[in-house]
């Protein structure tokens, strides 16, 4: 699934070439891309006719559009295979095109949502009130990202101290933090020395922010090259795939030398996915040993 990087990467296309132009016509091709939006595939269309969408906002993995009256948004989720493409009006429809966006204007493109797994899809959503952003309500319990200026690292690290978890899982919980996923967290692990395993409670404040600040590097640099793409299903919305996997650290180099110490990097299966570290700059914690109980001594008689 499309991390922070990748997620950005297709806003920042949005946001160029979507954002202002009224909508003209919305064909909906398949049902399971609207499954989200309550009135099906026909109240999606017809409540989106002229109407005008702002700039393109993101929150960890999940992207919408704001609409001009600030009421409501259209939400987008990629999924596991879902592209948001800008295509010019003549070119082929791809095979797994799931939506069709046409602007009542002469720009000569058009929005088209391709979704070969179908799991993600579009919804339209009434926005927080009083969020400037148009903050879909339907996403409002997702946390802000590391990215977001306004991420609150105070309750980040708190929040690491309190919870009786591993590191991991933490990155993971997008109550906690957004927009990390399987990739980055083993990168940003990695480059902290840490044992995606440790538990959160015994990290000091110092290491809680330097592991923040390493999740950060590592998802700038990715978006700075267009994200990681595995395969074709991980685009912009001109088509074109990211180059960071040349740039990984830890995720997907089983048996491969540690650019640290030379250790062979090591996979093991993971909450039905895989962890990438290195047995010796990430140690894995140790086992707590329960104390003995103490057993009381009964006086002889």
């Amino acid at each position: 699934m499309p991390e922070l990087p990748e997620v950005e990467v297709v806003r920042r296309g949005l946001e160029r070439w979507i954002s202002g132009r009224t909508i003209a016509e919305v064909q909906v091709l398949h049902p399971r891309a609207v499954r989200r939006h309550l009135g099906g595939g026909e109240d999606f269309a017809a409540r989106l006719g002229g109407r005008r969408p702002g700039v393109a906002r993101r929150r960890g993995k999940y992207l919408w559009l704001p609409l001009e009256d600030g009421e409501e948004s259209v939400l987008a989720h990629l999924g596991m295979s879902g592209q948001l493409l800008v295509q010019p009006h003549d070119a082929p429809d791809e095979k797994h095109l799931r939506i069709r966006v046409r602007f009542a204007d002469s720009v000569g493109t058009e929005l088209r949502f391709v979704d070969q797994r179908t799991f993600g899809g579009l919804s339209l959503h009434e926005a927080v009130p009083g969020a400037a952003d148009g903050l879909p309500a339907a996403i409002a319990h997702i946390a802000r990202d590391p990215l977001d200026p306004a991420f609150d690292e105070a309750a980040f690290h708190a929040a690491l101290r309190r919870r009786r978890t591993t590191l991991k899982r933490a990155l993971l919980d997008q109550s906690l933090i957004s927009g990390v996923g399987n990739i980055y967290a083993d990168e940003a692990l990695w480059r902290a020395r840490l044992h995606y395993d440790r538990p959160t409670a015994t990290l000091t404040p110092s290491r809680s922010a330097e592991l923040l600040d390493h999740v950060r590097e590592v998802m700038s640099a990715a978006l700075a090259v267009g994200g990681t793409s595995f395969d074709s299903l991980y685009v912009n919305v001109n088509g074109e795939s990211g180059y960071f996997e040349r740039s990984l650290d830890a995720y997907g180099r089983e048996n491969e030398p540690c650019r640290r110490c030379a250790t062979p990097l090591r996979r093991r299966p993971w909450m039905n996915r895989s962890s990438y570290f290195c047995p010796r700059c990430q140690r894995p914690p140790r086992p707590v040993v329960a104390a003995p109980r103490a057993v009381a001594s009964r006086s002889s008689s």
